[in-house]
């Protein structure tokens, strides 16, 4: 059981948490819609823009819960602590830490809540956003700019669109030889997922021979692959949008093709590492308050918290690519930034205390 001061520090954090992410995804919403209207056609409507940016809610609010989360600890504990509260505490015999670990209870539940929403929810209604938006967007053409590309063996293949797990639009292929010599290409209005195959209708198709080229037309076509509707759900989404297990299981995936899987093994560890990543920002956030910004006004330590927020991103961002580069594991560009930022608070806090 809490007590009655961990009960109020809790109420006061969480209730800080909660405002600033409403706030800061109300305005992203704001910007996403006003973005959609640009896109609009005759296919792709103020509804269809309406049903994308509230399908993509969940996955927004996830990218929004590290940085939230710390703006709002920095708030709630600031206010405590220009009323003094924070000091009347500690001269009852409150330690600091004790403070701290109060402050981490509403925090640790968030960071579970994030975890289940990006492995559950966001991944669901993310790629269902996606796959909406590019049916209407794409009208039946043959190509489409919010189509993706995947390779498979000597195949490379574009989708289109993604209406389902089991039902595509327009799918090109490019088949290459063992001496990367174009030998067919096909295109596809829609294909369907049926008895461990697609069947691919309305197929037009060029083999390409050594002295002409041959054009032929077919109702339908079986097509082998091992691009199943599952690993397909992963492919229409970005890889910082996809569960972890889809990630890890399109990690193994593509390194058994012999394609680099650096990208998504960077996006699994740090989802799997965000509730560390959240702590380690609001370990930094409470030290600050605890030390430099005890007495300074809210919009200082609101400024103080998103630039702290963003250093920490755009450190993992760029540890991602260079992981890659230099040859080092993508868990150690994820862990560097953390590892750091908890570092860091941890002498922040003692100097403090």
């Amino acid at each position: 059981m809490m007590s009655v001061l961990e009960r109020y520090i809790f109420r006061q954090v969480a209730q800080s948490v909660l405002a600033v992410l409403l706030v800061i995804l109300g305005l992203d919403v704001l910007i996403a819609f006003l973005d959609q209207i640009g896109n609009l056609n005759d296919h792709y409507t103020l509804t269809g823009a309406v049903h994308y940016v509230t399908w993509t809610l969940p996955r927004r609010l996830y990218e929004y819960i590290p940085l939230g989360t710390l703006v709002g600890v920095m708030i709630g504990l600031g206010m405590m602590a220009s009323q003094s509260e924070l000091t009347v505490m500690r001269a009852a015999g409150v330690s600091t830490g004790r403070i701290v670990l109060t402050v981490f209870k509403p925090v640790m539940l968030i960071a579970i809540f994030g975890l289940v929403l990006g492995q559950f929810i966001a991944p669901v209604t993310e790629q269902r956003a996606q796959s909406v938006r590019a049916v209407a967007m794409a009208g039946g053409g043959a190509y489409s700019a919010s189509g993706v590309w995947h390779k498979e063996g000597n195949t490379f293949i574009f989708i289109n669109a993604v209406e389902s797990g089991e039902r595509i639009h327009g799918v090109t292929r490019y088949e290459f030889g063992d001496d990367l010599q174009l030998q067919r290409s096909s295109f596809a209005r829609r294909g369907e997922y049926q008895q461990g195959a697609w069947t691919l209708s309305n197929v037009r198709e060029t083999r390409i021979h050594d002295a002409h080229t041959e054009a032929a037309s077919l109702a339908e076509e079986r097509w082998d692959s091992g691009l199943t509707p599952e690993l397909l759900s992963i492919v229409v989404v970005e890889p910082v949008d996809l569960s972890i297990s889809g990630l890890w299981d399109y990690s193994a995936y593509l390194q058994r093709q012999g394609v680099s899987a650096d990208v998504y093994l960077l996006a699994f560890w740090a989802k799997l590492l965000q509730p560390l990543s959240i702590a380690a920002l609001v370990l930094a956030g409470i030290s600050f308050v605890f030390g430099p910004l005890r007495s300074v006004p809210i919009g200082q330590r609101i400024v103080t918290g998103v630039i702290l927020g963003l250093v920490f991103k755009f450190a993992q961002d760029l540890l991602g690519p260079a992981s890659s580069v230099y040859g080092f594991p993508p868990l150690l560009a994820t862990l560097l930034p953390i590892l750091l930022c908890c570092l860091g608070g941890w002498y922040l806090l003692r100097r403090a205390s």
